[in-house]
């Protein structure tokens, strides 16, 4: 892992290709669409200004950057086109790519995890990795009952590295949130250094994935794969004929949009009923498109165990919040400890506030897009709104960490995808007791 250069903030830095004084003027021409008056122009160019340097600090690090890059990367639909366009592409590299491990570390980190005659389990072993992540990589096998499987292998050393990449980029949290009040970086950052040791056990992991695979056995719309063998740094599935989602975002049809948009909210947010658990790590690398329509879900290294389901408040609230009943939902968001004691909120701005996540759900179908969740972001992000002060009063309660990371997540991918559905009709299924007011 790579220590942070100090060329990584000079003025002859380049980002993605681009030269400073390039973006400089981009950064100006963004300014002046989002503020515009000189004074706030300045605000925003020195806020993207920071986001130049975070970016720069990515592309120096590896487990840790690709962490916070894929967590990151999720929401780059609401980052101002002028300023986002450059990055895009960088940015959502970071979902599934990272540097091949050898030959002999993959035999190494293999005999750790399945012993010093793990070839005999195999039929076949493809030694090219066909895929890479954050803290491993996988490898297309037949297993030795003929089976095809594909083989995540962790990388080695990559528990202390990550930690130490994590460690390296909390310091620039704090500079991060004056770029983007709306997203709480910092909050990220603690959950992402949380989580990550939940993550580099892959028998923790492979025992959630035996429970969502279980659960959604034989089920319409999605396929988990089976857990064929796992060890603490070794984890052997079921492999899964697919493409990636993120082709459907770059590429794909209306109507696939639609489809697998809708598919995708609905694995997330049905998690908890159906299995006991959220899958919390909505980034497009960890769910794939299959031939017969169905979506395959990977990856259950982050997940919220919910054995009762969603919380009852959460559906209570957001009835409360779509009629605009002001006073029952600051005092439900008190109570629920969104709101800490002594902290005054002006009412109309707390509805407004909670738009992003109630608007979806107040038409028969919504359309997601980029200029509408830009258009939310830019909102919490002006300094000017009423709102932008809302984002430092909001409290999050940790029972709600993972859940809002994930909801916040895939309103992100949504937009990317320009899904239109009825996200109103998922969330009177899935979300106890919400009770939306009726539409014409």
């Amino acid at each position: 892992m790579s220590e942070i250069p100090r060329s990584g903030f000079t003025r002859s830095a380049k980002i993605a290709g681009v030269p400073m004084s390039h973006a400089g003027r981009r950064v100006a021409v963004a300014s002046k669409s989002l503020f515009g008056s000189d004074r706030e122009a300045d605000l925003a160019s020195a806020q993207m200004r920071t986001a130049e340097q975070m970016f720069a600090v990515l592309g120096t690090l590896k487990g840790g950057a690709m962490k916070l890059g894929q967590a990151l990367s999720v929401f780059e639909a609401a980052l101002p086109e002028e300023f986002m366009a450059p990055y895009r592409e960088q940015l959502t590299k970071l979902q599934d790519s990272a540097p091949p491990m050898s030959t002999g570390q993959v035999e190494s980190q293999m005999v750790a995890g399945l012993g010093a005659n793990w070839r005999t389990r195999f039929a076949e072993f493809n030694e090219t990795a066909t895929a890479a992540a954050s803290i491993g990589q996988v490898h297309k096998a037949v297993w030795h009952d003929g089976r095809e499987v594909a083989v995540k292998i962790q990388y080695p050393g990559a528990a202390e590295a990550i930690k130490s990449d994590l460690n390296q980029l909390s310091r620039f949290s704090r500079l991060f949130g004056l770029m983007a009040p709306g997203l709480d970086l910092k909050s990220l950052m603690a959950e992402l250094k949380e989580r990550v040791v939940e993550e580099l056990d892959y028998l923790n992991e492979s025992k959630i994935a035996r429970r969502f695979a279980a659960a959604y056995e034989g089920h319409p719309d999605f396929y988990v794969p089976h857990v064929v063998a796992a060890a603490h740094n070794v984890m052997v599935t079921e492999w899964v004929d697919s493409r990636p989602l993120s082709q459907i975002i770059a590429s794909g049809t209306q109507q696939e949009r639609d489809h697998f948009g809708q598919l995708y909210l609905r694995f997330l947010l049905s998690g908890p009923s159906i299995a006991g658990w959220m899958h919390a790590d909505p980034h497009p690398g960890n769910f794939r498109v299959m031939a017969d329509g169905r979506l395959a879900v990977l990856d259950f290294g982050a997940a919220a165990e919910l054995p009762d389901g969603l919380p009852i408040a959460m559906g209570r609230l957001l009835s409360v919040a779509m009629r605009g009943d002001h006073e029952q939902v600051t005092a439900g968001l008190r109570s629920e400890g969104f709101i800490r004691d002594g902290v005054d909120i002006d009412p109309q701005s707390l509805l407004d506030y909670l738009a992003p996540f109630t608007a979806p759900a107040a038409v028969p179908v919504f359309h997601h897009s980029r200029d509408w969740l830009r258009s939310q972001f830019e909102r919490t992000a002006d300094p000017r709104n009423p709102d932008w002060a809302l984002a430092f009063k909001i409290n999050l309660p940790p029972s709600y960490l993972l859940i809002h990371r994930t909801w916040l997540g895939s309103i992100g991918v949504l937009c990317q995808l320009e899904a239109n559905f009825s996200v109103r009709d998922e969330f009177v299924r899935w979300i106890p007791e919400f009770s939306p007011p009726e539409v014409d």
